[in-house]
């Protein structure tokens, strides 16, 4: 179920305020483009600057918006692990199919420290649980070890693999196992990471080229890798351009192009500086989602 393309979702913004009307829209969008999973509230999602209010808010709007279309795979992670059960909890309580928990930023636990934070969750509620790993952001790295362990618990079902490092794929079906759920969390790796075992992409880029990018994933899926690659090449200076600066700036700047959502973001993100703006532009056109 949770496999394909995921766009990590955008909250878009009017005035200052989250834009439900537009966040509808752009569910009904997805299904339409042929997305494989939503996953709302994610750093895409601008989750740090959202109040918890705001944070639920989107939860249950997206998972009424896709009425069961399509899986939504809540963001629901914390480094207060009192708080990331709040949102596991809710998540469940408003029908979300499954969530998505990044490892505790900012206070460093150690492996035990993960082990014992996201078996709390697991026990917490019944939601299937993707386990996010991005040692970039979060500054603590599960190891494949830690996440074997955590694989043993019936509702750690997969990760979401940020590291860039397409070797861990390998490693991770060491200690996890063949049936756990590789999602890559990295755009521009994605197509090697599906060789290695991968099964989908929670994607930054899929916010702006949703069918291109859950057509990539549908060759993988299907062992097509030439046709997979013929994609990846139209989508690779998207995925650059996109990430130039953060990448949620770059993919609200491209979406505003295509008539789909504002610009609008919170501080301390700012809009795209103009080269940036000039290279997201060149990018959509070699993509053909620009004229």
């Amino acid at each position: 179920m949770l496999k394909g393309s995921m766009p990590a979702l955008v909250t878009p913004f009017k005035d200052g305020a989250v834009d439900f009307d537009t966040l509808k829209r752009l569910v009904d969008w997805h299904v339409e483009e042929g997305s494989h999973g939503l996953v709302p509230v994610g750093t895409t999602g601008e989750s740090p600057t959202l109040s918890h209010q705001e944070h639920e808010q989107v939860i249950e709007c997206v998972v009424e918006a896709a009425a069961g279309r399509i899986p939504v795979i809540a963001g629901a992670g914390s480094n207060n692990t009192v708080e990331a059960i709040r949102f596991l909890q809710h998540a469940e309580r408003v029908g979300a199919d499954a969530a998505l928990v990044v490892t505790p930023y900012y206070n460093k636990p150690t492996q035990a420290g993960l082990i014992a934070h996201f078996t709390m969750l697991h026990d917490c509620c019944e939601l299937p649980i993707i386990i996010y790993n991005i040692p970039g952001r979060s500054a603590v790295d599960m190891t494949p070890a830690t996440m074997g362990e955590l694989a043993k618990l019936p509702r750690i079902v997969g990760v979401k693999d940020a590291t860039a490092d397409l070797a861990r794929v390998c490693m991770q079906r060491i200690t996890c196992g063949p049936d756990f759920l590789q999602i890559s969390g990295e755009d521009a790796t994605a197509h090697g990471f599906n060789a290695q075992g991968g099964v989908g992409c929670i994607s930054v880029t899929a916010n702006v080229a949703p069918r291109l990018c859950a057509e990539m994933q549908e060759a993988c899926l299907g062992g097509d890798y030439h046709k997979a690659l013929t994609l990846q090449d139209r989508l690779m200076p998207l995925h650059q351009a996109i990430f130039t600066e953060p990448g949620l700036c770059g993919a609200k700047y491209a979406m505003s192009r295509l008539g789909l959502c504002d610009e609008e973001m919170r501080a301390p993100l700012l809009p795209i500086t103009p080269p940036t703006r000039e290279k997201v532009d060149a990018a959509l056109r070699h993509a053909g989602l620009l004229n």
